[in-house]
């Protein structure tokens, strides 16, 4: 029996990093803007996307915005942010969101403190508004965070930190962005820090998706690049099955975030006339 093991995923990470900061060169000349910004989180991937744009743009190009909520960011997370956004010499502003959420909750008839995944969502957003203000006030374009086993599993807000201009870890799974972190000399408490968006108090990706990032790149690898069936996806890497049926559910769910909105097809519009 084929058994598939995070080895599997393993890659040249020096070839990785050129290919990724090709990307982000090519991404930027071709758009015509003058850089990127960034928002550093503390966590693994904005702080690899960071690294990666400095490397490939220069520090001069690159704006970090760190943008916590007192009540859902550790101020641990805030200061591994200032720390790495210090560490790649890049300018860098502290944006606090706390008092633009509440007054969106206080105008809102619809507003309701028990709704966590609601409100959670405005954080993401008001986040990405700020990150486009920035976009637009200095021409530049917004540099995306997402990994690749957020993506398939549909793990970010749509229109939140899914709104952005480029993906370059749109093809690393997580697990794959943790090595390269480690590759590119990233410190060790940012590399393997548990992932969290902070939406929330208390809020951890694994804790709230119910498996491991390690189990879920398995099944997604089976999954999606070598076309296995839910049970011999099972089979190939030892997680329950009852997980990878969990993991292709998430697949089908959050395809809607993947696309453009859907429209009538034009045939059906011109046959009115």
């Amino acid at each position: 029996m084929m058994k598939i093991t995070l080895k599997d995923l393993e890659l040249s990470w020096s070839h990785v990093e050129s290919v990724v900061k090709r990307f982000i060169a090519y991404s930027v000349e071709s758009a015509g803007v003058r850089g990127v910004v960034v928002g550093l989180s503390g966590g693994v991937d904005s702080s690899t996307a960071a690294a990666l744009a400095v490397k490939a743009l220069g520090a001069e190009r690159v704006l970090g915005l760190i943008m916590p909520d007192a009540r859902t960011t550790p101020k641990v997370d805030v200061n591994d942010a200032l720390e790495l956004a210090s560490s790649l010499g890049i300018e860098h502003y502290v944006l606090e969101i706390d008092r633009i959420c509440d007054e969106i909750a206080a105008k809102n008839p619809l507003y309701d403190p028990g709704d966590v995944v609601a409100m959670g969502n405005v954080r993401a957003r008001v986040r990405m508004i700020l990150l486009y203000y920035a976009a637009n006030r200095r021409k530049l374009m917004v540099l995306g965070t997402g990994d690749r086993s957020e993506i398939l599993l549909g793990y970010y807000t749509k229109y939140g930190d899914g709104g952005v201009d480029t993906l370059p870890l749109g093809s690393l799974f997580k697990t794959q962005v943790r090595k390269l972190a480690k590759h590119l000399g990233l410190p060790s408490k940012i590399a393997e820090k548990p992932s969290s968006p902070r939406l929330w108090p208390g809020q951890t990706a694994e804790g709230e998706l119910g498996f491991s990032y390690e189990e879920a790149d398995l099944v997604l690898h089976c999954l999606v690049d070598r076309r296995m069936k839910l049970e011999e996806a099972a089979r190939a890497t030892g997680v329950d099955l009852k997980i990878v049926k969990e993991i292709a559910r998430r697949i089908r769910k959050s395809s809607h975030k993947r696309r453009l909105p859907p429209k009538p097809p034009l045939q059906e519009i011109l046959k009115s006339k």
